[in-house]
């Protein structure tokens, strides 16, 4: 059994934009195993996070390796955060004020995307 920490990530596929950023960082070294789950492909995957579906649609998740949800900006945090050449962007986010100012774009961001998906009939 490995002693490796272990990161659940569950995101929409049906995203063009979303694909694309969670293909990019499927690419990238992880200090821990990451097990990705494509809501899109198995919408059943909700059930693990206690949420709907539309919430993941809308916002990337992640179950860290404490087993707690983290949620939209968050979760981008715990990735980068496991990811050896991204773990600086993670400190630097993370910082009080800057983190605040990135959650809210990330928020307006991820509902613009979400509407935007939605009027295209992505899902």
């Amino acid at each position: 059994m490995s002693n490796k920490s272990k990161l659940k990530v569950y995101y929409n596929s049906a995203c063009p934009v979303c694909k694309a950023g969670i293909e990019g960082q499927m690419e990238k070294e992880s200090r821990c195993e990451i097990q990705w789950n494509d809501i899109h492909q198995k919408n059943a995957f909700v059930s693990e996070l206690n949420s709907d579906l539309e919430s993941v649609r809308e916002r990337l998740h992640v179950i860290d390796e404490n087993g707690q949800i983290q949620i939209g900006f968050d979760a981008f945090l715990t990735i980068w955060r496991h990811s050896p050449n991204q773990s600086w962007i993670s400190k630097l986010l993370s910082l009080p004020v800057i983190k605040q100012v990135c959650h809210v774009v990330y928020n307006l961001f991820a509902a613009a995307l979400y509407k935007w998906n939605t009027s295209n009939k992505h899902w």
